[in-house]
Order: C-alpha cells, then sequence, then structure tokens
C-alpha cells in the first residue's frame, strides 16, 4: 500500500528547498509579464564551490535558434510556484541581443573573457565574485 502511495504521489513538491539539475533541465523560463521566453537546456555548476554560474535558455524553436543557447546568470532567474517555472526580468529582444553559444560548446569551460562579457551584458558581477 505505501508502496502505491509513492507512485502516485505530484512530482511537484515545493516544500523542498533543493532540485536535481534533471528536474531543472526543460523547465520553461517566463519573463515579468508572464510570457514564455523559453527552456532551460542544462546549468554550469562551478565543480570546487558548487555554486550555479548561469543557466544555458534555449528558444525560438527546437534547442534555441539554429543550435545555440542563451547563457543567463543563475540568480537573475526565481522560482515561481504558481507558473511552475523560472521567472527573469528579461526581455525577448534582450534574449535575441545577447551572448549566446553553440550548443556543441555550451557544455565546454568557457574562458574568463566570454564570461566577463556576459557578466556585463546582463550587468551582473561575475559569477566567481570580483
Amino acid at each position: 500500500m505505501e508502496h502505491l502511495q509513492e507512485l502516485t504521489r505530484p512530482l511537484t513538491d515545493v516544500t523542498h528547498e533543493l532540485i536535481s539539475s534533471r528536474r531543472v533541465e526543460g523547465t520553461a523560463v517566463y519573463n515579468g509579464a508572464e510570457k514564455r521566453l523559453g527552456t532551460i537546456h542544462s546549468v554550469m555548476i562551478d565543480k570546487r564551490s558548487g555554486k550555479v554560474a548561469y543557466a544555458l535558455l534555449s528558444f525560438g524553436g527546437f534547442l534555441g535558434i539554429a543550435g545555440r543557447v542563451h547563457p543567463i546568470p543563475w540568480e537573475m532567474l526565481t522560482y515561481d510556484v504558481d507558473l511552475d517555472g523560472y521567472k527573469a526580468d528579461l526581455d525577448r529582444d534582450q534574449l535575441e541581443n545577447a551572448p549566446t553559444l553553440h550548443l556543441d560548446d555550451a557544455e565546454r569551460p568557457q574562458d574568463r573573457a566570454y564570461e566577463e562579457e556576459l557578466a556585463g551584458y546582463y550587468g551582473r558581477l561575475r559569477w566567481w565574485g570580483l
């Protein structure tokens, strides 16, 4: 009986603070007007500190535009329980003009110059600090 309850329990569990990266991938991202911008392709995590540096956002069709993704600083994303997705204070024009990565390069380490460009575009501190 307990096993059956386990199978019928809803997948959305908002009582926990931690989430698996697998559950983040594919999650929708909306702007402040609750218009869907795209989905999270993956997240980039500093392997020593465990800090999430940025999310790779795909939008504009299957796996982004021409196989490109947009890195978004993680601190710009806020989880919204009602939307069951993340919100970001961005509009489509900002996103279309933002730095991008080819999907083939997205999961490889980027140089510090690229990551500084990314932080500068969004007006944020670099993910590793000062």
